[in-house]
């Protein structure tokens, strides 16, 4: 089973190794898609985490009971076609190429099944025609 969640660290368990953990321990492997760390800093992870689902379980309440915060992330990503200028900025961040440029029209084009959601897209976008529908 795969679950998408951000994990938010308090300053004290930045240095902890948790992908490790997560595969030693729980038998979970973790595919970061997004990171936000920093020493002496709060981080986030957006995270993609694959196994059984009691291992899954088990994980999250390890880490929860570590003081890490577990949010399961449950949006998609929307385009406001009305505000969308079709610069192509975001497709510059878009890891998955879930965003691109059509050769042909310069439109923007969106695949959502290839989007993570890992929001890289929302803060390039400079009219703001990209969010999250919860």
């Amino acid at each position: 089973m795969k679950k998408r969640v951000t994990l938010t660290f308090p300053k004290r368990a930045i240095q902890m190794p948790i992908t490790y953990r997560l595969a030693r321990d729980f038998n979970v492997a973790a595919n970061i898609i997004r990171a936000q760390v920093a020493p002496n800093q709060i981080g986030k992870l957006v995270v993609e985490l694959l196994g059984d689902i009691d291992e899954l379980d088990a994980a999250i309440e390890w880490m929860r009971a570590n003081s890490i915060s577990v949010s399961q992330a449950l949006g998609e990503i929307a385009i406001d076609e009305d505000l969308c200028v079709h610069c192509g900025l975001c497709t510059g961040v878009c890891p998955t190429e879930a965003l691109n440029l059509d050769p042909q029209t310069y439109k923007l084009t969106f695949t959502r099944s290839r989007c993570i959601v890992c929001e890289q897209c929302i803060p390039t976008c400079p009219v703001q025609a990209i969010s999250t529908n919860l």
